[in-house]
């Protein structure tokens, strides 16, 4: 009875033991992967707003990006650091300067814009995908300030740009975006990162 009483004594304290290492000596968590990823859209598209939201920032007195800037979006699985492009006309001809070391696109465009000024993104979005840096990488195009009465739906937007038959083969979301909604600009930041780790684990797939 003494021996089984010992017995049971030392498991317990094997038990303890287990528990104690395993509650008070867990090392520090694995750092999040990092990807490069550069924003693009002309101005007034909302590219500096969402960014400053994302990052919980006062967006009180935004002003558009003159030149670029770089900001680390956390999430929890990723950190995104997203270099944004001023998108006046003066600097968009020096986008491509900026595109190296890119893994990842985000393109906004305002929904609600002009006809001119959405076929003006329309061009510049189909000069992103077919540019020989960029092409090959993951796309997020948010058709943002789907809060305005103007708004085109993102199925418009979607069949406006023939985004289908230029697209086809490539990895990219098209979602709607308004900095009233936080949550789904998350999601579909979270959708992007999904597609960055496929071409993490599979770099030849295109």
């Amino acid at each position: 009875m003494a021996e089984c009483l010992q017995l049971s004594l030392a498991l317990c304290r094997i038990g303890f033991y287990t528990c104690f290492r395993a509650l008070c000596c867990k090392g520090p968590p694995p750092p999040r992967p990092e990807y490069d990823v550069v924003c693009i859209g002309l101005t007034g598209a909302g590219k500096t707003s969402l960014l400053s939201r994302l990052c919980s920032e006062l967006t009180d007195c935004i002003v558009p990006t003159t030149g670029f800037s770089i900001k680390a979006v956390p999430f929890q699985n990723a950190i995104l650091n997203v270099k944004e492009l001023g998108g006046a006309d003066n600097i968009k001809k020096y986008w491509s300067r900026y595109y190296q070391g890119s893994q990842g696109v985000v393109f906004v465009l305002d929904s609600a814009s002009s006809e001119e000024d959405l076929e003006v993104a329309r061009a510049e979005l189909h000069s992103a995908l077919q540019h020989p840096q960029l092409c090959t990488l993951p796309f997020l195009i948010l058709a943002n300030h789907q809060d305005k009465p103007a708004a085109r739906s993102v199925q418009e937007i979607k069949k406006y740009f023939e985004l289908e038959p230029l697209a086809r083969g490539k990895r990219w979301v098209l979602a709607g975006s308004t900095v009233d909604n936080m949550e789904a600009v998350k999601e579909s930041f979270i959708q992007l990162i999904g597609l960055l780790e496929e071409k993490e684990t599979d770099p030849a797939r295109i």
